[in-house]
């Protein structure tokens, strides 16, 4: 049954408006496995995305902006979850069962309180968020799993000099072309579909691509675009990670089995071929989705959002997986167009990629209630500051990072080891501070800053007794 409120919301805007007046419609672009430097504009890598350019180009980019982390291997489900309830990680690891009484009960979504607002609402892709779609959105379409069903023969794999077992743009392999179409372009005529729905509502219309998620499929146009001697190996490349095993990330974890232990140039240099072909091919599905809302009348006053859930290592620092706390798994890529919003801007304000929800909220002219856990950022697209003084993360209980101003720490408690990098000097995270004097007093001041983070989040691991030193115990 309509709620009093929901039933004034939506007489009030189905009520004719000025363009000046009328609330911006909101689309959610979603990648999956997507690190920060996977756009050309924003890192000057070597990939080819010519649609999130020109989308870069009329937008502010949030440079750091970050996932919390997570308290499972798959951590795309905690950082969904994250966005979608508005709560922090170690409520979501603790409720995450209780979605349905706890949120959807209660109408406390994203989207339930965009359509509160008066707001039509549709989905369509991924969601490994566990409240079924149908309660929270007006359609959904093709709702997909975490990731597409594992190819055939696709771990541990390619090993120079034998016949590869995988074939990344074979669509007998299954994976994003099960169905008969790869599910990327499935995900954009959803999106056409559902943009032509006439309601005279403004929209919110949350996109969700499963890519690049591996399996990394792609038709073979877009390999053949990146032969293996374009791809760099890349610099801070190792054969291991020294402490993959405390740090909850063994060669037996689904995602760090994809390529075989040790790393080699060449399999890493294969992995990241498939990773920038799929990325290139959802790129030209953005291209679409981006000439489809600037078609509409109404395409002006539409704020247009693209980031992922997290990033990925794809060969970096010598893991292939996001169950770490470097910059390339934790670090996304953050782009924000649209009515009053600077075009071609760059901040490095730091934000969560989950503060999204409340800034869209803001956005609707929806109420922002206390149970919401992250923060808006609309102060720093309006100039009046903003942004987080400290960026927290955390992975189950094998890892906590804490970053201020460029300076990183990275615990492991189980290794009872800590790395510490100076971010400025040291983009790539190659030079571990951890035994200089410098270094440890960075430490220090970094490690009192994550005590009090995890007080904030009521994080449940105690690092005093192991990080003693760090404490204020003896050097």
């Amino acid at each position: 049954m309509m709620t009093a409120r929901i039933a004034a919301s939506v007489l009030l805007f189905c009520a004719p408006l000025d363009a000046a007046e009328r609330p911006p419609n909101i689309l959610f672009i979603f990648a999956d496995d997507m690190p920060w430097k996977a756009v050309a504009a924003l890192s000057g890598e070597d990939i080819d995305t010519p649609n999130l350019d020109r989308l870069a180009a009329r937008s502010t980019s949030f440079d750091q902006a970050f996932n919390p982390g997570s308290d499972q291997g798959a951590v795309c489900v905690p950082s969904r979850t994250m966005l979608n309830t508005g709560r922090h990680l170690w409520w979501v690891s603790e409720n995450i069962r209780n979605l349905r009484e706890e949120i959807r009960d209660d109408g406390k979504s994203w989207s339930q309180r965009m359509s509160a607002a008066g707001y039509r609402t549709g989905m369509t892709g991924k969601w490994h968020v566990r409240m079924p779609t149908g309660d929270l959105f007006d359609e959904v379409r093709n709702q997909r799993p975490g990731m597409p069903r594992d190819g055939r023969n696709a771990y541990n794999r390619p090993i120079e000099g034998q016949p590869d077992t995988w074939d990344a743009a074979d669509p007998e392999e299954g994976g994003f072309w099960e169905g008969g179409t790869h599910w990327s372009e499935v995900i954009t005529t959803d999106f056409l579909e559902l943009l032509a729905i006439e309601d005279p509502r403004p929209w919110f219309l949350y996109v969700a691509f499963n890519a690049p998620h591996d399996p990394r499929q792609s038709p073979q146009e877009y390999l053949d675009r990146y032969p293996l001697d374009r791809m760099q190996t890349p610099e801070n490349f190792l054969p291991a990670y020294p402490h993959r095993d405390p740090m909850g990330a063994p060669h037996s974890l689904r995602d760090e089995n994809l390529a075989p232990m040790p790393r080699t140039e060449f399999a890493v240099q294969t992995h990241r071929r498939e990773f920038y072909a799929i990325i290139s091919h959802l790129d030209t599905q953005v291209g679409r989705i981006l000439d489809a809302v600037d078609a509409m009348p109404d395409g002006e006053n539409t704020v247009i959002v693209f980031t992922a859930d997290h990033g990925l290592a794809v060969g970096e620092h010598g893991l292939m997986g996001k169950q770490n706390m470097y910059d390339h798994s934790v670090r996304v890529p953050f782009l924000i167009a649209g009515p009053d919003i600077p075009r071609g801007e760059r901040t490095n304000a730091p934000i969560y990629l989950q503060d999204i929800m409340p800034t869209t909220l803001e956005l609707a002219g929806a109420e922002v209630t206390d149970d919401v856990y992250f923060e808006s950022f609309l102060p720093v697209l309006h100039g009046d500051g903003g942004g987080r003084d400290a960026i927290y993360g955390a992975y189950r209980m094998h890892q906590r990072m804490v970053q201020v101003d460029g300076e990183k720490l990275i615990l492991y408690p189980k290794a009872g080891v800590f790395r510490v990098f100076d971010l400025n000097a040291d983009p790539h995270e190659q030079n571990d501070l951890a035994e200089t004097p410098e270094g440890l007093a960075m430490a220090k001041r970094l490690f009192a800053r994550l005590l009090e983070l995890q007080k904030e989040k009521s994080d449940p691991l105690d690092l005093t007794e192991v990080f003693a030193r760090l404490a204020g115990g003896g050097n």
